[in-house]
């Protein structure tokens, strides 16, 4: 079975990306496959913020991570990325600070690398 990191560039509010990528994991995984990370990066940092509210209508992404970080998946992302947003580092919920080299180490020993823009 295939090795994955898997990369999320944009922000919460691309529903579409946000929902591809939960379900690429999800199949990965129900698939035998494992995912070593899902890092984000660019705007995708804004999914470890927690000053934003959904409707409660809308897609509750922060509980679809929850659901992968509790199957062991390793939720990454990028401080310098974050850093430049503004967002806080210290509190980032399911998702721990990484620097791009780390980021570059798991792509470089995984069998694929998926990017989701």
């Amino acid at each position: 079975m295939a090795r994955f990191v898997l990369s999320l560039h944009t922000p919460p509010s691309d529903h579409d990306t946000s929902q591809r990528i939960i379900k690429f994991a999800n199949a990965c995984l129900s698939q035998g496959h494992t995912i070593d990370a899902i890092f984000l990066y660019q705007q995708g940092v804004y999914h470890a913020s927690t000053h934003f509210d959904l409707a409660s209508d809308e897609l509750q992404i922060s509980a679809l991570w929850q659901a992968l970080s509790s199957q062991n998946i390793n939720l990454m992302l990028c401080v310098t990325a974050a850093e430049k947003r503004g967002l806080d580092t210290t509190n980032t919920g399911v998702f721990s600070v990484a620097g791009l080299a780390e980021f570059a180490m798991l792509v470089s020993d995984a069998d694929k690398w998926v990017q989701f823009k």
